[in-house]
């Protein structure tokens, strides 16, 4: 681990529930017959989708941005658009600049998203990892506070409020959940998830799933050291991680059971199947784990799945 900071904890998922934004918390479970006949599986579907920002980001945001003091320094990140919208909305309501770093290729509506909700965007290099080496460069010289998604306990503990909402719903349903496939990027969605599923419902699997062209993530928590990647050419920008977050792995190795890849045709299909089946627009990244339970259908064949829908953001 890289620094002396604590693990997402149960208490600390807890505490964000209570305190992160309502616009973010409280969002669907929903899965559909026909649905679950394609796949010869029954999916359960958590739509993070209908807030403001069109994912899931405003709930680790809001939650860091409560545990952070409170200090006037602007806040410098990184981000492929959703988390920088979210941190920019959560510094918005706090008074605080937000500087985010994004690629000279990033997606355009992310980009004005981010402009809109008053956060400076500068554009630097051509891919995520590069836009984060600038930005941390650019934080050191002007002594401003650096966030990095995947790197700190409370960005985990607010996306593991997704998990809280959703073992709730399973209960009151009497849903048995035997997987949960989680998109897997910087790593604090699958770390909170899998915080609150292994404390809760450990006899479900979680698993996190990266795009195959992009499987940096992946091959570091398998073979348990910092391995990084060329390049990560996938459509799924949300996803598309080379340099591995060492505070992720770390967290990785009580709360994930294995890592699934998925290929780009699949990320394709699934963007269609949440469109034809749950009438949701939902962005490559977002669809990653409907991904993978059309990828590896036969693996699941029979059981009972979910799955996060954790972000709509495609250009129009």
């Amino acid at each position: 681990m890289t620094d002396l900071q604590h693990l997402p904890s149960i208490d600390g998922i807890l505490s964000a529930y209570d305190a992160i934004d309502p616009l973010f918390v409280d969002t669907p479970l929903i899965r559909h017959d026909a649905a679950d006949a394609e796949l010869r599986l029954t999916l359960h579907a958590k739509v993070e989708t209908l807030n403001p920002l069109r994912s899931f980001k405003g709930r680790g945001t809001d939650w860091l941005l409560q545990t952070m003091s409170s200090t006037g320094i602007p806040l410098v990140a990184a981000s492929a658009g959703n988390f920088g919208q979210g941190l920019a909305h959560a510094a918005a309501k706090r008074g605080r600049k937000a500087i985010i770093f994004a690629a000279t290729n990033a997606n355009p509506l992310k980009i004005a998203a981010m402009r809109g909700l008053g956060a400076e965007v500068l554009l630097h290099g051509e891919d995520f990892d590069a836009a984060k080496v600038e930005a941390r460069r650019f934080s050191a010289e002007k002594g401003y506070a650096f966030v990095e998604d995947g790197a700190h306990a409370a960005i985990a503990e607010g996306a593991g409020t997704i998990a809280l909402e959703l073992t709730r719903q399973s209960e009151k349903r009497g849903i048995a959940l035997d997987a949960m496939l989680v998109p897997l990027g910087n790593g604090a969605l699958l770390t909170g998830v899998g915080t609150w599923i292994k404390a809760r419902m450990p006899s479900c699997r979680v698993i996190g799933v990266v795009a195959a062209k992009a499987p940096a993530m992946l091959l570091s928590w398998e073979r348990g050291e910092y391995l990084p990647t060329p390049s990560a050419p996938t459509s799924a920008d949300g996803i598309a991680v080379r340099e591995p977050v060492p505070y992720a792995l770390e967290s990785m190795k009580m709360t994930v059971d294995d890592v699934w890849t998925v290929g780009e045709e699949t990320i394709r299909s699934a963007m269609r199947f949440c469109q034809q089946h749950y009438g949701l627009v939902v962005e490559p990244a977002g669809a990653a784990g409907v991904a993978a339970a059309l990828e590896h259908r036969q693996r699941l064949k029979g059981e009972s799945v979910a799955t996060i829908l954790c972000g709509g953001n495609v250009p129009q």
